[in-house]
């Protein structure tokens, strides 16, 4: 009876860190954010079959769900393996099954995190709010590389809506391994939650 007590408990922990660890990613390197106008950023997955995967219909729909404003929602992503696109499976799949038909912008040709914020950039540059989506780490990780490339872009981000409690909880602790790899490359400044401060107005 000890015994599977303290695995009921062990299991409860290991689902409570790894709900954490997502929670607090996803609001590092974000402020408040002004504005009227706002860009959603969603980042494709390795896509190889003709239709939208389960990763990028997931990041579709939180990419549509964080819609709030005036808001353009740029889907980026280049082909795998010799297959459509990942932005173009994931654009087909917001207009035809989701029925999203707001203002829709195509990266293509990016093969990597960096090269999706190197080739998003300039379709950032009007906007006061940007929002990033993708699984809570990767999306920090995208957060990071804009932080680095454009730091007066990075002043803009804002919390998307891909972080909900008691979504994906069974794997968010694989998710949670699978973060601290991946960030591992990124500076201690660069995880830390945010403190919530009022933006700057950009001059006219």
């Amino acid at each position: 009876m000890r015994r599977r007590t303290g695995m009921l408990i062990a299991g409860a922990g290991v689902l409570v860190w790894g709900e954490w660890l997502n929670w607090r990613w996803s609001r590092a390197l974000v402020a408040n954010g002004e504005g009227s106008t706002e860009a959603v950023v969603v980042l494709g997955y390795r896509n190889p079959q003709p239709t939208a995967n389960f990763i990028n219909r997931w990041r579709v729909r939180a990419g549509i769900r964080s819609v709030a404003i005036d808001t353009r929602v740029i889907f980026s992503g280049g082909a795998t393996s010799g297959g459509a696109a990942e932005a173009r499976l994931m654009a087909d799949y917001a207009k035809s099954v989701l029925e999203f038909d707001g203002a829709v912008l195509l990266e293509d040709q990016s093969a990597t995190t960096w090269e999706n914020i190197t080739n998003v950039i300039p379709l950032l540059e009007d906007v006061d709010r940007i929002k990033i989506v993708s699984q809570p780490a990767h999306a920090l990780k995208a957060r990071a590389y804009l932080r680095r490339q454009r730091p007066d872009l990075a002043e803009r981000l804002v919390r998307a809506d891909d972080y909900r409690p008691g979504e994906w909880t069974l794997v968010k602790p694989l998710l949670a391994l699978y973060g601290l790899w991946t960030l591992r490359g990124l500076k201690a400044g660069e995880r830390k939650i945010s403190r919530r401060r009022p933006r700057s107005r950009r001059s006219s």
